[in-house]
């Protein structure tokens, strides 16, 4: 369990630049966890670019959800070659964005499918691949009297707590890995009235 729970993504943001017949292609890649930060991401590098034609994206998240987009390019010649380019290197939480700048040529489909393909390939050969672990995170409510219980479960699996609340009613948020979540879910529930509530 504690190996089925790993996928393999990049560390940084990385770039790349891809030429043919005049047009520009320019490749962003970028790790993610959310659709949200995607579109985020993808949205900016269109402020960054507005005079450029084409911002076709692909992106895969560990939940198993990926999408690809033409972006206004002939079906299937811009989205799903950049997605491949993922599937074929086992890449998730990954964006791709690939910007197109025409050059006055059209390319054909062929050429599309080779320029968004290699533009996607240069930019990810830039990129330090690294493995991450699929997780899940919880909010915890409690109240103050478990509060000793909650804590020495989050130290003893030396978890981040964020977003603390310390009252009558207490509330905090842990990311844990998928392989460790039964056992969290255990040492937590050692606690009176103890809530967990998963967010992701």
């Amino acid at each position: 369990m504690a190996e089925e729970d790993s996928f393999l993504t990049i560390s940084a943001p990385t770039e790349g630049l891809f030429k043919d017949r005049g047009s520009r292609f320019l490749g962003y890649a970028y790790p993610i966890r959310t659709e949200r930060e995607a579109r985020e991401l993808w949205l900016q590098l269109k402020e960054i670019h507005p005079k450029a034609v084409h911002w076709c994206y692909a992106w895969r998240l560990s939940s198993g959800l990926q999408r690809s987009s033409d972006d206004g390019e002939p079906s299937g010649s811009a989205g799903k070659p950049m997605l491949n380019v993922l599937l074929s290197r086992n890449l998730t939480n990954v964006l791709v964005v690939v910007v197109r700048y025409f050059g006055g040529t059209l390319l054909g489909v062929p050429g599309l499918i080779n320029a968004y393909k290699t533009t996607t390939e240069v930019t990810l050969d830039e990129a330090e691949t690294v493995t991450d672990y699929r997780t899940t995170t919880y909010q915890i409510t409690f109240p103050y009297e478990s509060m000793n219980a909650v804590m020495r479960a989050v130290k003893e699996m030396d978890l981040e707590v964020r977003n603390p609340v310390y009252e009558m009613t207490c509330q905090l948020e842990v990311t844990v890995r998928q392989a460790f979540e039964q056992e969290f879910l255990g040492k937590c529930s050692r606690g009176e009235g103890v809530i967990l509530t998963p967010l992701s």
